[in-house]
């Protein structure tokens, strides 16, 4: 089941309530603000901060 992007108009960060980033190529949700990636599991993302990994700076520049 592929991600919905119309969800994220309503999605936000639960760590911040910030606007959240589709990346298709690893099929997850950033944060850019907290630098967290939130997996998306069978199209359903999982956004729970415990189960996000976080992000290096360098990889952030290239998501640009």
């Amino acid at each position: 089941m592929a991600f919905d992007k119309s969800l994220l108009d309503i999605l936000a960060c639960p760590a911040c309530k910030g606007k959240l980033q589709y990346v298709a190529q690893k099929d997850e949700l950033v944060c850019r603000f907290d630098k967290l990636a939130y997996p998306i599991n069978t199209g359903i993302p999982v956004l729970i901060e415990t189960e996000a990994r976080h992000v290096e700076m360098e990889e952030l520049e290239s998501l640009r």
